[in-house]
């Protein structure tokens, strides 16, 4: 039986398949949209850090969800145990929006509208398409408490817990706070609880440097990468920031990089005052654009609350995709994606612009 076992696995992982052991027992994979098999998106299958892995510190006022273990072994249970194939699945899974010439969402287009180009070839197989006006939220709210913001920080906070406690469903949606200034502190880790994220914002206090690229990366890389997922949903991360890091063990682009691997959705907010768009702006656009988010400029302290209340309607405003890429390859390659609408003239889509294949 053991010898069968062995050229069982060895066959297996031929084809890109990893075998691990686990305890019999019934129910479906987590993660599947039909309560079958887990499908994982390609960029999601990638669970190493970015290159450079830079140690970020960090300071939590709460705990972090346990991460479960690697593995376990069942040699002194074979008998007991069965075996459960988990596969990298070649489809890529994308959150977009749709919006008409006048900045208003278009919610009510069909798979036919649109052409999906991944790594400039059109997609081989579209799996899967629907309007997501009502999948589950993980959200990250990633507010800059440096010294550089000390003027409006009292109202952005006001701003924010409004935001939350639109945007939360309890039992349904969960979000996470964290202050930055020279390292990322939570104070108010995932939880569907308004009142503890409310807490958790009204914590901030500001004062410092700031380095806002490790408390993304961190965001991204220790929080949402590493968060259970029980079925499809989004990911989101709204950064109040002027932009501005001089504190930084990563670099902008390793953070961005971090964020597409977390299949994360950034979604900029600045707080500069001036009236004119500094370099940080033009840094949060970068930031935003690459996700699929999109950056806010409320020079006047009114305007943030109506920012935080375009991303809640956005939020609920988004399509979802899955399809199978053409010529896909698992070498951990940066792939590019577009998505057009086939009325282009009328509709702009905007999403994230690539992700990294996994490797074998």
């Amino acid at each position: 039986m053991k010898h069968r076992g062995i050229l069982f696995v060895l066959a297996v992982a031929s084809y890109g398949l990893a075998v691990s052991a686990q305890n019999s027992g019934g129910g479906s994979s987590p993660g599947s949209p039909n309560g079958q098999e887990q499908t994982v998106p390609a960029q999601a299958s990638v669970s190493q850090a970015s290159s450079s892995q830079a140690a970020i510190p960090t300071s939590t006022a709460a705990n972090a969800p346990a991460t479960p273990p690697h593995g376990q072994q069942s040699s002194t249970q074979e008998d007991e145990s069965v075996a459960t194939i988990r596969k990298t699945v070649n489809e890529v899974n994308v959150v977009f929006t749709v919006t008409d010439k006048h900045g208003r969402y278009v919610k009510d287009l069909k798979k036919e509208d649109f052409k999906f180009v991944d790594d400039s070839k059109p997609a081989e197989d579209v799996k899967d398409f629907r309007t997501q006006t009502d999948l589950p939220l993980q959200v990250g709210l990633l507010v800059d408490a440096s010294n550089s913001v000390r003027d409006r920080f009292k109202f952005e906070q006001e701003s924010a817990i409004e935001f939350l406690n639109q945007t939360v469903r309890p039992k349904y949606d969960t979000a996470f706070v964290v202050g930055f200034d020279v390292t990322p502190e939570v104070t108010q880790d995932f939880t569907d609880n308004t009142e503890a994220l409310s807490r958790g914002v009204r914590l901030l206090r500001p004062g410092g440097g700031t380095a806002m690229f490790d408390a993304l990366y961190f965001a991204c890389r220790d929080k949402l990468l590493k968060a259970p997922r029980s079925g499809p949903l989004r990911r989101a991360i709204i950064l109040l920031s002027d932009g501005e890091d001089n504190q930084s063990h990563v670099t902008r682009e390793e953070a961005i990089e971090m964020a597409q691997r977390a299949e994360v959705i950034v979604y900029t907010i600045s707080t500069n005052i001036t009236g004119m768009k500094a370099k940080g702006d033009r840094i949060l656009e970068r930031i935003a654009d690459t996700t699929g988010g999109r950056a806010f400029f409320p020079f006047q302290m009114r305007d943030v609350a109506n920012a935080f209340v375009e991303i809640q309607d956005e939020l609920r405003s988004q399509y979802a995709v899955s399809y199978k890429p053409a010529d896909f390859k698992l070498d951990g390659r940066y792939r590019t994606i577009e998505i057009v609408a086939m009325d282009h003239r009328n509709f702009h889509v905007r999403s994230r612009r690539g992700y990294f294949a996994p490797t074998r």
